[in-house]
C-alpha cells in the first residue's frame, strides 16, 4: 500500500493588510483632496471634481465595493447641472449689464459733447459763409476742440487790444451759442516776432497777446453776461507761430485770437481774469 504524504499547510498571506492600507491611504487621499476642492466654493469646479472621483471609483478596479462612490452616488443630476449652468450664466450677464450701465453715463456725456461741438462747428461756419467773412474768421475742428480763429486787424487795431466795432457781430453769435454747450472755452492771443513799437503801453508781446485774449473774454464775461468760469484767457505771445515769421504776409497770420471750445477738460494753464 502506498504511503499517503503528508497534506502540504496552506501558505498564510502575511500582507493582506496591504490591502487594508492601501484603501484607507486612497481614502485620505480623496477626503484631503475634497477638504482643499471646498476651501474655496466653486460651484462648477465642485460639480465637476464630484463627477471625476465618481467615475474613477466606479471602475472595475476601485477599492470600494460596488463601486457606488464616495458616500451613495456623487454624480450630479443633468437637471442640476443645466440649473447651475443657467445660474453660472446669468451671473456673468449680470455683470457686464452691471459693468456697462456703469460706462453708460461717461460714454452718454462724450457722445452729447461732441454732438454739441459739431452743431456749433457747423452754425459757426454758416454764419462765416453768409457773412462773407472767410478772410477774417475760420472754424475748424481740431484734436482740442472747436477753434474759432480770427485775425488781429479784424479784432484789434495795430498794436492795441481794444475791440473794434466791425468785431462786435461775429462775437455776438458766438455768445449767443456758448451757453448751451458743457464745455470750457480757452482764449488764446497770439503775436508776431516783431517787438511792439515804442510808446506802446504793453511791455512785449506776451502783454499785448494777454491784453487781447483778455479783451475777448470781458465781452463774452461782462458784455454778454455768459459766466466767467466757462473761459480761459491765455497768452502765447510769439510761442506759436502758424507759420514761419520770414515775410509780411505770414506775420500777419500769425497775429491771431483763437477761440476754443474744448472737446476735453484737459485745458492749458488759465490767467486769472
Amino acid at each position: 500500500m502506498a504511503r499517503r504524504g503528508k497534506k502540504q499547510e496552506e501558505h498564510v498571506n502575511h500582507e493582506r493588510w496591504l490591502i487594508t492600507y492601501a484603501d484607507l491611504i486612497t481614502l485620505l487621499l480623496v477626503f484631503f483632496i475634497i477638504m482643499y476642492a471646498m476651501s474655496k466654493i466653486d460651484s462648477q469646479k465642485y460639480a465637476v471634481l464630484a463627477q471625476v472621483l465618481n467615475l474613477q471609483f466606479q471602475k472595475a478596479d476601485s477599492v470600494l465595493d460596488k463601486g457606488h462612490g464616495i458616500s451613495g452616488q456623487m454624480t450630479p443630476k443633468q437637471g442640476d447641472a443645466d440649473s447651475k449652468d443657467k445660474e453660472f450664466t446669468q451671473h456673468n450677464q449680470d455683470v457686464q449689464k452691471e459693468e456697462h450701465d456703469k460706462s453708460k453715463p461717461e460714454d452718454s456725456e462724450k457722445e452729447k459733447r461732441e454732438k454739441e461741438l459739431q452743431d456749433l462747428l457747423t452754425q459757426v461756419q454758416a454764419y462765416i459763409t453768409d457773412q462773407n467773412i472767410q478772410a477774417q474768421v475760420s472754424a475748424s475742428d481740431t484734436d482740442r476742440g472747436v477753434a474759432i480763429t480770427l485775425n488781429d486787424l479784424f479784432l484789434f487795431d495795430l498794436g492795441k487790444a481794444d475791440l473794434k466795432a466791425a468785431s462786435i457781430p461775429i462775437l455776438q453769435k458766438l455768445a449767443s451759442l456758448f451757453p448751451t454747450l458743457n464745455s470750457k472755452v480757452s482764449i488764446e492771443g497770439h503775436t508776431d516776432n516783431l517787438p511792439l513799437a515804442t510808446g506802446s503801453p504793453f511791455k512785449d508781446n506776451w502783454g499785448l497777446s494777454f491784453a487781447r485774449s483778455l479783451s475777448v473774454l470781458r465781452y463774452f464775461s461782462d458784455t454778454a453776461g455768459l459766466d466767467d468760469h466757462k473761459f480761459i484767457a491765455t497768452a502765447y505771445a510769439d510761442t506759436m507761430p502758424k507759420v514761419s515769421n520770414d515775410s509780411d504776409e505770414n506775420r500777419a497770420k500769425n497775429r491771431r485770437v483763437e477761440i476754443i471750445v474744448l472737446r476735453n477738460e484737459s485745458n492749458p494753464a488759465s490767467a486769472a481774469k
